[in-house]
């Protein structure tokens, strides 16, 4: 088996929590965090959203922001979740100063550019957020507000997005380029976001039901998740949480937002992940399903996940109707949750779920599970049919 690398910290805020400890006890007594918009203020009132009910200004607080900084709401969460993963991984502001930023992000600063772009014209007060609307923006943001000054970069592969970040980071690593990477990704709710996903006709009026017969649409969500990764040398002394052992991305370029019946990109990003990891296909106790709810994503996944394990699929479930889809950040959030999985030896549920497609029978996990487990799956899957899978593992 491919030892991996070392993941030394992790941080995360979303709809069911601010902080580890507090997603950990959301996802083990079952407790989502869908509702309907109050922070956004948009006319789908009737959508329920993961939103995280935190104004900007009380996000603020404590951050020490100067009166005109330019932090939109996907930055504060970013800076939010990184500050918690640099606090468990234990570095310094030595440290800091040499560890690369790696963020995910498909709107970026959007949610001012659209607050305030009709006075851009006529009023100087908020122009510092025009450059806002590129996601590299916010990452920038983050990296300048915790010292990061070595590698930074930003990936936009819509919601792969932190995935890839992820995955990015841990090859940076084995090639020697970086020693310590914070990697992740950070959305927030938008009029454009949730006004698009309407137009596609694939939001749900319900609380989404993954893999479920009946689905009809996902619901959007926001937050933000960092991981701390590590290479051996700086690794040796510290708690290591769990190892990125493998990874896979694929792109089958099927349409621009839908997946192919056959999960070509799906089942190609799982193969390249369970080979780089050097683990057999049986190895995999657990899978974190992308899952989104829509009726053409499940059935794809599904595809997918029975081409791969021809004998069985593994336990596995969709954690999305906990905190609704979260675009770019989705991988990221998903990825402490495998960790939590990984540590604690539980599954968290797949809740909504009453019927097994007809298409492929599976069945997800629907109550808190416990079993021991060493390896997990966890697949995240964009527009364009950007497919990234990455492979946790426990250390040692």
């Amino acid at each position: 088996m491919n030892k991996g690398v070392a993941v030394t910290g992790m941080g995360i805020i979303s709809a069911i929590g601010n902080g580890v400890e507090a997603n950990y006890d959301a996802l083990i007594n079952s407790s989502h965090g869908l509702s309907f918009p109050e922070i956004l203020k948009t006319i789908h009132t009737h959508l329920p959203v993961g939103e995280i009910k935190r104004s900007n200004k009380e996000l603020e607080k404590g951050l020490r922001l100067s009166k005109n900084h330019s932090f939109t709401r996907a930055a504060l969460f970013g800076i939010i979740a990184a500050k918690e993963a640099i606090f468990t991984a234990g570095l310094s502001k030595e440290d800091l100063s040499t560890t690369g930023f790696i963020s995910g992000s498909s709107v970026g600063g959007m949610d001012a550019t659209e607050k305030y772009y009709l006075e851009y014209e006529s009023s100087k007060s908020h122009r510092q957020f025009i450059a806002a609307q590129h996601p590299g923006f916010i990452t920038n943001n983050i990296s300048d507000y915790h010292g990061l000054n070595a590698y930074t970069t930003t990936i936009s592969t819509a919601c792969s997005s932190a995935a890839n970040a992820i995955m990015l980071g841990a090859r940076l690593i084995k090639a020697g380029e970086l020693d310590r990477v914070i990697v992740g990704g950070t959305d927030c709710l938008t009029k454009f976001t949730l006004n698009g996903f309407n137009s596609l006709k694939i939001l749900s009026a319900e609380h989404c039901r993954p893999f479920d017969d009946s689905r009809n649409g996902l619901n959007l969500g926001e937050g933000a998740a960092y991981l701390v990764l590590e290479s051996e040398k700086l690794a040796q002394e510290k708690n290591i949480l769990a190892r990125v052992t493998g990874y896979g991305n694929a792109n089958d370029a099927f349409h621009q937002t839908a997946s192919s019946e056959t999960g070509e990109g799906a089942f190609l990003a799982m193969k390249n992940a369970i080979k780089i990891a050097d683990i057999a296909e049986g190895d995999v106790d657990y899978i974190n399903a992308h899952g989104t709810a829509t009726r053409n994503n499940d059935f794809s996944e599904s595809v997918a996940l029975k081409r791969f394990f021809i004998n069985q699929v593994p336990d596995f479930s969709s954690i999305k109707a906990f905190t609704g889809h979260t675009l770019a950040a989705a991988g990221a959030l998903e990825a402490v949750y495998s960790i939590l999985s990984l540590q604690k030896n539980n599954i968290f549920p797949n809740l909504n779920f009453s019927k097994s497609m007809d298409e492929t029978d599976l069945i997800p996990v629907t109550k808190v599970r416990s079993k021991k487990i060493k390896h997990i799956l966890s697949n995240s899957f964009g527009f364009g049919g950007n497919c990234t899978s990455l492979i946790f593992s426990k250390n040692g």
